[in-house]
């Protein structure tokens, strides 16, 4: 059954949805932040990094085209592990001076990501089979 369900060509799913929902979300825990007390610059980067990998993604998209070959699949693969990477690598610079930011960063960024993942497997497994 899940093998099935799995296996099963979808037409790709919108993403307007997931990206409204996770700028949802990015707006929402603004005020989380400031009522917290908690850090400001790490709320801006976390959204400075989901919306640099949603340009990124964007990009990609673009240059890579509809095309099913194996050229556009390896550029969508080179884009997903380099957005992973400069994610971390941000975090991780950031992390070395002020700690308190790159965990605030990773949290909100983390918050969005989920969201936006969550509601595009929704779109997705939510839609007819091919």
């Amino acid at each position: 059954m899940l093998e099935r369900v799995l296996s099963t060509p979808r037409p790709v799913p919108p993403r307007l949805v997931p990206a409204l929902g996770a700028s949802l979300v990015l707006a929402l825990a603004l005020p989380i932040f400031l009522v917290a007390g908690w850090s400001v610059a790490g709320w801006g980067l976390g959204v400075l990094l989901w919306v640099a990998t949603r340009t990124i993604g964007l990009l990609l998209d673009r240059v890579s085209g509809a095309g099913e070959n194996t050229a556009a699949s390896g550029l969508r693969a080179f884009g997903m592990m380099f957005k992973a990477l400069a994610v971390l690598v941000v975090l991780i610079a950031v992390a070395g001076s002020r700690p308190h930011v790159a965990l605030a960063a990773a949290i909100v960024f983390g918050l969005a990501y989920t969201v936006e993942l969550a509601l595009s497997l929704y779109a997705y497994f939510g839609a007819p089979s091919k």
